[in-house]
C-alpha cells in the first residue's frame, strides 16, 4: 500500500511539474540545449541556460527583478549588476530574443520599445555620452538579447 502511494506521489509531482513547466517556458523560444536531437555537440553551454532563465524571470517574474530603472509592458530597465561606467543600464526587451540575428518582424514592437525607453532615460538623466550597444553570441555571456545603455 506504502509502495502504490509513493508512485502515485512521484507520478502526481511528474504530472504538476510538466504543466508548471510547460507554462514557465511557453513565451521561450527553443535553445539548443532543449532540442536534444539536434544538438551537433553544443549542448547545455552556461550562457544559453542563463539566458533561457532570465527570459523565464523577466517575462513571468518581472516583480522580483532587482534594481529595476524603469519598465514599460515590453521592456525593463536594471542596473548593470557589474557595472563598466558611471552609468550603466541593461536596456531588455520583455520578449525571448537570443541576439539580433534572431530578430523576427513579430520582436519589432519589443524592440523599437527598448530602444524608446532608453531615449526616455537618456533625456531624463540628461546624458550627453553615452553609448547603447549590444553583442553577438560570441560575446554574450547570457544569451538573451540586452542593450547597454553606458556613459561617464
Amino acid at each position: 500500500m506504502k509502495k502504490s502511494r509513493a508512485i502515485a506521489l512521484m507520478l502526481a509531482a511528474l504530472v504538476v511539474g510538466v504543466i508548471v513547466g510547460g507554462y514557465l517556458f511557453s513565451d521561450s523560444r527553443p535553445r539548443s540545449f532543449l532540442a536534444l536531437n539536434d544538438c551537433n555537440g553544443s549542448c547545455f553551454k552556461p550562457n544559453e541556460l542563463l539566458g533561457l532563465v532570465a527570459s523565464v524571470g523577466i517575462q513571468r517574474f518581472g516583480g522580483f527583478v532587482p534594481s529595476v530603472v524603469k519598465e514599460t509592458d515590453k521592456t525593463i530597465v536594471i542596473q548593470s549588476p557589474s557595472p563598466q561606467a558611471r552609468v550603466h543600464y541593461l536596456v531588455i526587451p520583455k520578449k525571448d530574443i537570443k541576439d539580433i540575428a534572431s530578430v523576427s518582424d513579430a520582436d519589432a514592437d519589443y524592440l523599437l520599445d527598448a530602444v524608446k525607453v532608453a531615449g526616455d532615460i537618456i533625456r531624463e538623466q540628461n546624458l550627453s555620452n553615452y553609448r547603447l550597444t549590444t553583442n553577438g553570441p560570441g560575446y554574450q555571456t547570457m544569451t538573451y538579447l540586452h542593450f547597454h545603455l553606458t556613459a561617464n
